[in-house]
């Protein structure tokens, strides 16, 4: 595994490699443009030279203000290429955001997507006087000496490789392994973001540790929705670099179904609310269209049920089992994996806990999850189920080179060659989660089974006490109704140093107006929607401990979002937001 190198060295190597292999696809309009590595190669060589002219340093800043798009991935390795450090800006931050970030981290280039990234830039300019240069991805630039255009970039960097060939060359070749790679800030579910420092070696040692489980190789076909500025959604472009296999992007995620029918790949990475949400779609489809249909979805996926079971304990199925399970296959289950365009191997969730009944769910449709750990702070995973060692209820062994060990609290602490090198301009944050020994306390609660594959139980943060003395670890009561209840888009348990629990419900618009045409009712009857939620209330209560039962909940008129502040850009619920914002709902709960 080798560690002594960079993110830069390892995007020229791989180019080197397999010049005229598939590297990206992407949006063109309607269709799907395809380039070489040795076209991207070309390309980013150009950008990096580009950066360079403009004086950008050694382990500078430069951040990218933009959603997941080729031209973002094509930024990063240029910047990566010029020895530079890239800052992550999610593109739904706020302008007020988008400038803390920016002077925090000291950018002094900023890859702006479109007009609208670039308004933020320009109403806080005052805020951010180290920015040189923008460089617009999309649109016409300005005519003023801040911003440029792409093709303006490529054309500076043209003219500096006229005149020395090898620049991009001896940048790359001066980037020491330990150097800083990339600052991600952490959304946060409370407070100010704080800037994570990641080393060129953290992202090595995620790509070479992956890559060595043997389960992806450069005939896969990888599809990229993930937002970049997450760990979770950088670490694969690492990974890509070191295995070789192509990958079709295009961040939007209401094209995700789409995409994955026209792209077809065989793995796919994402956040559980995307299994939830499809999982739920599906599912309520089928209750609305009842009859006949109805019954054999629900024999298809007992008998596939069946033999999901029977496979992860070992064992195969009998000869009228096989028979009737390739019966359920054709009519149902091959249905549902067509939506994932036919071809998926395995899907990867991360970022947040995915329910067992729902991985289980899939599995019996012939479509494999596997769920991984990790933090921003540990350069994203630190373990992760393989396909042919899982758990449902896990999130894997350790990586090879990371270690897990579980303090006398039930605290995660991890320690490796991927925990970062600390809080960016916050030492005492960084050395109140990395002791002297190097191990990184992740604030997450966890257990370790006798295989040795890490179970996560909560958030210690999260965990709250009710006035009779029960801790409760909300998160897996809300997963747990979300896998019950397909119409359902968020559930939130509140209690702490309360008499009881109780939840706020948010539902999904078109499941809920799907099951109202149904029943000839208006999908805002709230009578009609309270009953139907109070059904699958009552299913949990039935599965929880007395004292984890929710004896009231209210239904709210809309989902938690990112706009609201409520949710996180990697769809984490901020729990603080969402008390305050619903604080009288909630007050409600415990007066009558």
């Amino acid at each position: 595994m080798n560690l002594e190198t960079s993110v830069g060295r390892m995007f020229l190597d791989r180019a080197a490699r397999t010049p005229h292999r598939e590297a990206f696809r992407y949006r063109d309009g309607t269709g799907w443009c395809s380039l070489t590595w040795a076209e991207t190669e070309r390309h980013v060589r150009r950008l990096a030279a580009g950066l360079i002219a403009l004086g950008v340093r050694p382990e500078q800043r430069v951040a990218i203000v933009a959603g997941t798009r080729y031209e973002w991935i094509a930024a990063d390795l240029a910047i990566m290429c010029a020895g530079a450090a890239t800052t992550t800006v999610y593109p739904t931050t706020n302008g007020d955001g988008v400038a803390y970030i920016l002077a925090d981290s000291d950018s002094q280039v900023v890859f702006a997507e479109d007009a609208v990234q670039l308004a933020k830039l320009r109403a806080h300019r005052d805020s951010i006087p180290q920015v040189r240069n923008v460089v617009l991805l999309d649109g016409t630039a300005p005519d003023d000496d801040w911003v440029l255009g792409l093709a303006e970039l490529e054309h500076r960097g043209d003219a500096l490789l006229e005149l020395d060939p090898s620049a991009v060359d001896d940048r790359v070749g001066a980037i020491a392994a330990d150097r800083l790679a990339t600052i991600i800030y952490t959304s946060g579910t409370t407070g100010v973001p704080k800037g994570v420092r990641l080393r060129h070696s953290g992202w090595a040692y995620q790509a070479s540790a992956v890559a060595s489980q043997g389960f992806l190789s450069a005939d896969d076909l990888h599809f990229l929705w993930l937002p970049m500025a997450h760990a979770f959604g950088k670490v694969l472009l690492s990974l890509q670099l070191a295995v070789g296999f192509p990958t079709a992007v295009d961040g939007r995620v209401e094209h995700i179904v789409d995409n994955l029918a026209d792209v077809r790949p065989t793995w796919m990475a994402a956040a559980p609310r995307i299994f939830e949400k499809a999982y739920a779609r599906i599912v309520t489809t089928m209750e609305q269209q009842g009859g006949l249909r109805k019954r054999l979805f629900d024999w298809a996926f007992a008998v596939g049920t069946v033999v999901s079971r029977l496979r992860r304990d070992g064992g195969t199925p009998g000869p009228l089992l096989a028979a009737r399970h390739r019966v359920a296959d054709r009519l149902v289950l091959a249905k549902v994996r067509k939506r994932f365009g036919g071809r998926i191997r395995f899907l990867v969730s991360g970022s947040a806990a995915l329910n067992t009944g729902i991985a289980e769910w899939f599995h019996a449709a012939g479509v494999l999850i596997l769920e991984g750990y990790g933090l921003t702070e540990t350069t994203a995973a630190a373990t992760i189920n393989r396909p042919d060692h899982f758990r449902f209820g896990t999130v894997g062994p350790p990586l090879p080179g990371t270690e897990v060990r579980i303090a006398e609290d039930g605290e995660v602490l991890i320690r490796g060659a991927g925990v970062m090198a600390g809080y960016h301009n916050l030492d005492k944050d960084t050395a109140g989660a990395l002791d002297a020994d190097g191990w990184l306390h992740t604030g997450d609660l966890g257990e370790r089974d006798p295989d040795g594959l890490i179970r996560i139980t909560g958030r210690k943060k999260e965990l709250f006490k009710t006035s009779g003395g029960k801790y409760i670890a909300p998160s897996a009561i809300e997963s747990r109704f979300i896998a019950i209840c397909p119409y359902a888009s968020q559930f939130f348990v509140h209690g702490d140093g309360r008499n009881y629990c109780t939840a706020l419900v948010t539902l999904d618009a078109d499941a809920v107006a799907g099951w109202a045409r149904q029943r000839g009712k208006p999908d805002r009857d709230h009578a009609s929607v309270v009953r139907l939620v109070t059904s699958y209330v009552d299913i949990l209560n039935a599965e929880l401990n007395r004292w984890e039962t929710i004896k009231k909940f209210a239904v709210l008129d809309r989902e938690f979002s990112v706009e609201s502040g409520e949710l996180t850009p990697s769809l984490k619920v901020r729990r603080k937001v969402v008390e305050d914002n619903n604080r009288a709902t909630l007050d409600a709960f415990y007066t009558a």
